[in-house]
């Protein structure tokens, strides 16, 4: 398990201390599961971010995948703290859960926590991201894509740089990242050296090195899915465990290694 410089948390970069000496932007990985994220390290991650459920864009993962992930790992485990899907307006009771994650998972010995809370005109909830980060201290916090979906994302950013968030995660308020490279150059000046923005949304081995070309950014996120058959040899047709997205029961999420791999290559040669 890595543990950040001193204890403290700062700006983010002690989740990049064991990559100083790296001639390469540093690369995360969303990873859906322990294993997920075993082969996503595998196949040159330098960080993950831990979720469960990445079709609803990941949710919370069980206290024991963080675990399994901390013991096998020698990378900064990021862990997701969302409850469900949809949108970022949480309940009472809803919040209450994301507290108690945020502390658990901290207890668990991850290296971070990853959240993000709005209020019903679009706004950073001020409050309750203030408590979440007093609840994840000293862990470095990264506030993820709910900051995209945002009503304004300079005034956004302002907000959670006056908190003190150590990564803001963001496509720049687009589906993908490239189609919003103007943008992320300003929030990017914008933040300075007062927290990391983390670039992420569709970025791949063929297009990462325009993004590394904004000035400022020094990490990049990427999701890394594939589907491979499951090895069950007794099949049941017709009796779906979910609904909406009609899953395959005989179909299994898993790290894209080749992907990630072209994305580590072009950091690499991006670095030379």
């Amino acid at each position: 398990m890595y543990t950040p410089l001193n204890g403290l948390a700062s700006t983010g970069a002690e989740c990049q201390a064991p990559l100083m000496n790296r001639q390469r932007p540093l690369l995360e990985v969303c990873s859906a599961s322990a294993e997920f994220a075993i082969a996503a390290v595998d196949a040159g991650a330098d960080r993950v971010e831990l979720c469960a459920n990445l079709v609803e864009g990941g949710t919370t993962p069980s206290l024991a995948e963080v675990e399994v992930a901390t013991e096998r790992l020698d990378v900064p485990i990021m862990v997701m703290v969302r409850p469900r899907g949809g949108d970022f307006l949480y309940s009472d009771v809803e919040f209450e859960v994301m507290t108690r994650d945020v502390t658990r998972i901290r207890e668990a010995g991850a290296d971070g926590v990853v959240f993000g809370v709005l209020d019903a005109v679009g706004r950073i909830d001020r409050a309750r991201t203030e408590r979440l980060i007093d609840a994840a201290r000293p862990l470095p916090v990264t506030f993820h894509r709910a900051f995209d979906v945002s009503r304004d994302l300079p005034e956004s950013l302002d907000t959670l740089l006056e908190l003190g968030v150590d990564r803001v995660l963001t496509s720049a308020g687009r589906a993908r990242v490239l189609d919003a490279l103007p943008l992320l150059a300003k929030l990017l000046a914008r933040a300075g050296d007062a927290a990391v923005i983390l670039p992420g949304g569709g970025i791949r081995g063929d297009n990462v090195r325009e993004v590394l070309a904004v000035p400022g950014v020094r990490e990049v996120h990427m999701g890394a899915s594939a589907y491979e058959a499951s090895p069950m040899g007794y099949r049941v047709v017709g009796v779906p465990m979910g609904r909406a997205y009609e899953p395959d029961e005989y179909s299994r999420e898993v790290a894209d290694q080749a992907l990630i791999r072209g994305v580590v290559d072009a950091l690499v040669q991006g670095g030379e």
